[in-house]
C-alpha cells in the first residue's frame, strides 16, 4: 500500500500572534486584558469563601479601593456601601 503524497506549504516568514502585556514596573501596575479581569471576578465570586460578600483591593485607572463586593452587573462591581464600580476602569482586581 503506498502512502498518500501531502502538500505542505512552506512558512517562509515570522509568525508573531502572541498578545502584548503591558508592565510597569515602577508603579507595580500591572495592566490585564478585560477578559482577564472578569476571570478573575467570576474567580471570586465562585470561591467557596465567598458567601454574601468578599472584601477585594481594586486597582483602577485612578486610584486603589478597598471595599467589599457584593454583587455584580454585565458592566459594573456593586459594593456593600452602595456604590458601582466600573468593570472597563479595572486594571487589576485582589481577594484580601
Amino acid at each position: 500500500m503506498q502512502k498518500p503524497k501531502v502538500f505542505a506549504n512552506p512558512i517562509n516568514k515570522k509568525i508573531n500572534n502572541s498578545q502584548e502585556v503591558f508592565y510597569e514596573r515602577n508603579n507595580h501596575l500591572e495592566y490585564h486584558s478585560k477578559n482577564e479581569i472578569l476571570r478573575k471576578i467570576d474567580e471570586i465570586f465562585k470561591s467557596s469563601n465567598h458567601v454574601y460578600k468578599s472584601r477585594v483591593s481594586i486597582d483602577t485607572k485612578n486610584n486603589n479601593i478597598t471595599c467589599d463586593i457584593v454583587g455584580k452587573t454585565s458592566n459594573s462591581l456593586l459594593t456593600l456601601d452602595g456604590n458601582k464600580i466600573d468593570i472597563d476602569e479595572i486594571i487589576d482586581i485582589k481577594k484580601i
